[in-house]
């Protein structure tokens, strides 16, 4: 990372640390200090927005751990069979609590083989990803996730109903503290950071990243490799 990039890393994590907490220490304020003036309904809603934007934190955290990681081209991945339904589903239990108001289908190939990935990323990847269509999928709408099998490739579909993103911002969008403007990215939050870390983790296993939207609908395709690799490479080192 060069003093360029490092400086606009700090500039943009500073300002989105600044916001989430001012949130957080203005309401947590209000109640102290307000505790016997509010009724239950504004006291619950106080309490969600602190509890939304400690997740906001914390998402931004692991953001940032993630970004510091991919600089450094020594880390380890630890490679596994790693089975996808299991995994989308855990992830889709966690954000279904953020996103009350979404509906998730899966519709998993039964003859999906494992992938070869770092479980770990791999969560990561899919958390990133399913949690963005979930962000900013239209109110009330339901979030799609298919898998198919291309050969030694597994791949992964999620698509979402809402605002289209222009063909000449599809690349833009994977770039690091890039955000497209319109008017649902001006009022959802959000630093820029989640797909620069999806796709450098996408590529780093051996995959690609794909996005594609039209007809209002936007789906990001996801291809890594699936265990059958492994199963040919001690085939043939086994000959």
């Amino acid at each position: 990372m060069n003093d360029k990039d490092y400086e606009d890393f700090i500039s943009t994590v500073s300002h989105e640390l600044r916001t989430p907490l001012t949130s957080i220490r203005g309401f947590s304020e209000t109640m102290l200090s307000s505790w016997d003036k509010l009724d239950d309904e504004s006291k619950k809603k106080f309490l969600k927005i602190i509890v939304e934007q400690s997740n906001r934190l914390i998402n931004l955290v692991e953001n940032m751990l993630s970004v510091t990681k991919l600089q450094n081209t020594k880390e380890d991945l630890i490679y596994k069979e790693v089975q996808i339904k299991p995994a989308i589903e855990t992830i889709i239990s966690i954000i279904k609590n953020q996103y009350s108001d979404k509906s998730f289908k899966i519709d998993i190939n039964p003859n999906t083989p494992p992938i070869l990935a770092d479980k770990d990323k791999f969560e990561q990847i899919l958390t990133n990803i399913i949690e963005n269509a979930a962000k900013y999928g239209d109110e009330n709408s339901t979030i799609f996730i298919k898998t198919e099998i291309l050969n030694d490739m597994v791949s992964i579909k999620i698509t979402n109903s809402g605002i289209e993103i222009p063909q000449n911002d599809y690349e833009k969008i994977f770039t690091k503290f890039s955000r497209i403007d319109n008017p649902l990215t001006r009022k959802v939050q959000g630093s820029g950071l989640g797909l620069y870390i999806t796709k450098n983790l996408v590529e780093k296993m051996g995959g690609k990243i794909f996005v594609k939207s039209e007809n209002h609908k936007t789906t990001f395709e996801i291809h890594l490799p699936s265990s059958n690799i492994e199963v040919q490479a001690r085939e043939k080192c086994s000959r």
